[in-house]
């Protein structure tokens, strides 16, 4: 698959359903008791490593970024749709967000505290993981804390509606939490927990806990 493609497709179909995406997750984490647990185990790490900046990498409309500030982290978002960026500047305006690509982030070398990815790298195809990881470790300080969470499961589809039904042109790839880790492992983190959401359910989904490597 053609990274200037999926990319493509990715912002032009993210910029299409911005508003109406956002509309459906403002409250999103208002039921999801178990996601705003990992969140608040994510802040207490980043606390416990010494704090600073914190990269919402995928950030979307930017309701996760905005949690975590109200959790004490100085957060700030990223993401590849402009359209999404406008909706989360409008919602939150007293944070801040960028336009940006996880597959080349313009972030310094151990810049940021820690780092997240909720459900953002469902888009990315296999063989850019690897690549997309060695860049948060890149940009994160030796010890600081990631939270990755992705659905659960084998294989991927085309999602060409959403949101209100809206056109869309995003593959929607599903994988198993031992495949994540050992691309974590490989990219020079450290996978401290695992936790599973739903996996019974129709949307089964996981969240890892990991931290980057502490040099020598």
């Amino acid at each position: 698959m053609n990274s200037d493609g999926w990319l493509a497709d990715t912002r032009t179909s993210y910029d299409t359903v911005a508003v109406s995406y956002a509309d459906r997750l403002r409250d999103a984490l208002d039921d999801k008791p178990y996601l705003r647990a990992a969140l608040a185990l994510f802040a207490e790490a980043v606390h416990d490593a010494g704090g600073g900046p914190v990269a919402d990498i995928g950030c979307g409309p930017g309701h996760v970024t905005a949690h975590l500030h109200e959790l004490g982290v100085d957060a700030f978002g990223i993401d590849v749709s402009p359209g999404m960026v406008d909706v989360a500047r409008r919602d939150h305006p007293e944070l801040r967000f960028e336009v940006g690509s996880m597959t080349d982030l313009d972030l310094v070398d151990a810049s940021i505290a820690g780092a997240l990815a909720f459900w953002s790298l469902i888009h990315v195809p296999d063989d850019e993981i690897p690549a997309v990881l060695d860049g948060f470790r890149r940009a994160l300080r030796p010890g600081a804390p990631l939270l990755i969470g992705f659905h659960m499961g084998d294989g991927s589809r085309l999602k060409t509606e959403g949101y209100g039904g809206h056109p869309m042109k995003v593959h929607v790839h599903r994988r198993r939490p031992a495949r994540l880790s050992a691309w974590l492992r490989d990219a020079g983190f450290t996978v401290e927990a695992e936790m599973l959401l739903d996996p019974e359910g129709s949307a089964p989904g996981a969240i890892l806990f990991a931290r980057a490597e502490r040099q020598g």
